[in-house]
């Protein structure tokens, strides 16, 4: 049976959950008989701490990603998929209104040309949270423990599992991004140019 290494651009425990559940939804459907590992790799995003528009939370994931590519090349590591996850916020303008939404966008790459992104979705933010993260600057990790009174909530439910009274956790989030990235691959015929 041939192992199939998956790296994540990320040892957080949500996200690599996420990448794990999403593999057992789809795996069977890239290989019947591959066995599937997920590699947690610390990379940096080469966006904000907490980014403020898709454009940046694509980046962010797509950099994580290929920052994967450069270190499997450098090691010379087996790995055969590279999964960059960026969660973040996407700050819609119209007229004078204004909508926050929280995003989770995953890029997945196989290193060789191929690549896709996927995202989970959104939920508005409160208008209390808007305030702190995109008015004053605070990391939305650290706004969110103080928005519910918690400490740690990012590796726990996050701001998802908060917002959604856990209907949605941080996890679901990343794990949707996430097939949603893989489609290209496990459902390659679709993506066919025609």
């Amino acid at each position: 049976m041939e192992k199939i290494l998956v790296a994540v651009g990320s040892t957080r425990r949500p996200k690599l959950n996420a990448v794990w559940e999403a593999l057992t939804v789809f795996g069977p459907s890239l290989d019947p008989d591959a066995q599937f590992d997920v590699v947690g790799v610390e990379v940096t995003s080469g966006v904000g701490h907490t980014p403020l528009s898709r454009e940046e939370l694509m980046a962010g994931a797509r950099q994580r990603a290929e920052a994967l590519v450069a270190i499997a090349g450098e090691r010379h590591e087996p790995w055969k998929y590279f999964v960059g996850l960026e969660g973040g916020l996407d700050v819609i303008r119209n007229g004078d209104e204004r909508w926050v939404l929280l995003q989770n966008w995953a890029y997945v790459t196989d290193g060789a040309g191929r690549g896709c992104f996927g995202q989970s979705g959104g939920v508005l933010l409160p208008k209390p949270l808007v305030k702190s993260v995109v008015d004053e600057g605070v990391e939305l990790a650290e706004a969110i423990d103080a928005f519910a009174g918690g400490r740690g909530i990012r590796d726990a439910q996050g701001a998802w599992g908060v917002l959604t009274r856990n209907l949605i956790t941080r996890q679901d989030a990343f794990r949707i991004a996430v097939i949603n990235a893989f489609a290209l691959f496990f459902n390659a015929p679709v993506y066919r140019d025609g």
